[in-house]
């Protein structure tokens, strides 16, 4: 977890941030949560999905690539 003082100074830089790039920002900040979220999220669907990848339907499909 950030320190106090790490979320201090990029408060202090959101702050003076034109709003034209706030947007930019969000986008930013959601790609890296989604990134450090993706491991576990696999981890926890793939056997949910092992049940319709696992099939000799996909197998065939996928046996050019």
């Amino acid at each position: 977890m950030a320190s106090s003082t790490t979320r201090q100074i990029l408060w202090a830089l959101l702050q003076d941030l034109p709003d034209d790039l706030m947007d930019e920002v969000i986008d930013f900040v959601q790609f890296l949560r989604l990134r450090h979220a993706l491991p576990e999220t696999a981890i926890l669907s793939e056997s949910a999905l092992a049940q319709s990848w696992l099939t000799p339907e996909e197998d065939e499909a996928w046996k050019n690539l």
